[in-house]
């Protein structure tokens, strides 16, 4: 860790700090970097963040003399030098599980994981807590556990369930960022799966509103709604990754992506995808989005939008052990050329964003049997040198990574006006990462409460050195900083 230093600068009166130092009072700050990243690029300058913690102006380094010249408050300065200065992370797929599973996962667990992690806001997942977020009254369940817990911002999905439709507009006015909805069998008892009448009253409600509604995109491939198993499956090894494999084929993504274009052509409603796993469903929404555009639609990407994972861009299924349920997740992990393909919409960015779908559990339910351990990947910490580490050796910049993670996540959630990126107006969600640094992933450097991972002692590209939230440090060289200060971004006058 850099040294701490102090220096005055009389003649314009400024305090001056080191890496990391932060002042008890709140001030205005100038975050120095030779790589400021921005949607356009890089620059050697920094970052102006108003006492309230707001950007004030991006800076060059040029242009930072006559700032310090005419500047007549008291300034922190904090340098980074050669580390990268990124806008913070937004991770829209987190299931944090509190309250009700809370072993599995809690509001400060996932939050200090989150601060490690470059990430400065999560939004929460309406399943696997108890209960889940599909009503006002379970929204307030909800935010109670999460208050004073959590050491990012956080806010919140609602859940789209049968019979749901007349608490939809109730969870919009209290301040969700979307609803999210299974097409399959979500695994737990008390979050339903949605079928053709519920869609057509779900849509109907929603139709013309300013959300994102989200789809789990996978129908099952037998008549039995709730199964997902090929006829075959019960006659191999479940403890072979390739029998799981083998019950959710492709074509249950696919199937899934055609059945929802059906309702893009028919309402005004933001459709997204999340963790698409099998490339073909891609074209689908490309088609769908086309038909919007060309009908009018002023909609961001025509309201049409997909998501992939860490876990399909990092990982497959040739690479998966037997009995290692910890790579287990639904829809699955697929083969290299799956893989490469997803790189290949990365590239032509015909992909939105990129989430975690931070989905932990206990260890005693990831058996070695992967047909019944639970599925889940647990990644919240490590998403953005997981993504570096494959981006950079692809030739990737910086700024692809903030599109992905930071920009793509926040419009998603409707939180552009506020975070995602390096601009003035916007939170001052701030990260110092070092994209050239490595470590390698192991269970003491894990701040989620469960300790598993597929990347266990994977060397990992980049580190996250410090991150800020709204100006303030929350994380710094390998330590969750001070006691939690994030925000809940809901309407609290809404929802009580």
């Amino acid at each position: 860790m850099a040294a701490f230093y102090y220096l005055l600068i009389a003649f314009i009166g400024t305090e001056v700090f080191g890496r990391g130092l932060q002042p008890d009072k709140s001030e205005n700050q100038l975050f120095l970097s030779k790589r400021v990243v921005t949607d356009s690029g890089e620059i050697d300058g920094g970052v102006l963040v108003n006492e309230n913690g707001i950007i004030e102006g991006i800076f060059t380094r040029d242009t930072i003399d006559k700032l310090f010249n005419g500047y007549d408050k008291n300034l922190q300065v904090i340098d980074g030098g050669d580390w990268a200065l990124m806008a913070g992370v937004v991770d829209s797929h987190v299931h944090v599980n509190e309250p009700g599973r809370t072993s599995w996962e809690g509001f400060v667990t996932a939050t200090r994981a989150g601060a490690a992690g470059g990430i400065t806001t999560i939004v929460d997942m309406p399943l696997n807590s108890v209960p889940p977020t599909t009503s006002i009254e379970n929204l307030k369940t909800k935010v109670s556990a999460a208050k004073e817990e959590v050491y990012v911002d956080v806010a919140f999905w609602g859940g789209l369930v049968p019979g749901n439709e007349e608490e939809l507009q109730k969870l919009v006015r209290a301040g969700v960022v979307g609803f999210k909805g299974f097409l399959i069998d979500s695994g737990v008892s008390e979050f339903p799966n949605v079928e053709g009448d519920d869609l057509d009253k779900i849509f109907t409600t929603l139709n013309g509103s300013d959300i994102a509604v989200a789809f789990h995109a996978e129908l099952p491939i037998s008549d039995d709604n709730n199964s997902s198993l090929c006829d075959k499956c019960e006659n191999l090894d479940p403890v072979l990754y390739s029998t799981y494999l083998s019950s959710r084929p492709p074509q249950m993504e696919i199937d899934a992506a055609t059945l929802l274009a059906k309702y893009i052509a028919k309402y005004d409603v933001h459709v997204h995808v999340v963790h698409v796993s099998a490339e073909g469903v891609i074209p689908i929404l490309e088609k769908a989005r086309e038909f919007r555009i060309q009908n009018g639609s002023k909609r961001w990407r025509g309201g049409v939008t997909a998501e992939t994972c860490h876990h399909y861009l990092t990982l497959s299924s040739e690479q998966i052990p037997p009995g290692r349920t910890e790579y287990k997740c639904s829809p699955p992990i697929r083969d290299i050329n799956n893989k490469l393909r997803l790189w290949e919409y990365i590239k032509q960015r015909r992909i939105d964003l990129i989430a975690s779908d931070h989905s932990p559990s206990v260890a005693g339910l990831k058996s070695p049997n992967f047909m019944t351990a639970w599925g889940g990947v647990s990644s919240v910490q490590f998403g953005l040198s997981l993504f570096w580490t494959e981006a950079k050796a692809r030739g990737y910049s910086l700024s692809t990574v903030s599109h992905f993670l930071s920009s793509g996540p926040a419009r998603l959630a409707g939180l552009h006006d506020k975070k995602g990126a390096l601009k003035p107006g916007l939170d001052a969600d701030l990260v110092f990462f070092d994209p050239d640094a490595s470590f390698v992933l192991t269970p003491d450097k894990i701040f989620y409460k469960n300790k598993l991972s597929p990347y266990m002692y994977k060397v990992l590209t980049g580190k996250v050195m410090q991150t800020y939230v709204r100006g303030r440090l929350v994380f710094n060289d390998g330590q969750v900083y001070g006691n939690p200060q994030g925000k809940l971004l809901i309407n609290e006058d809404e929802l009580y």
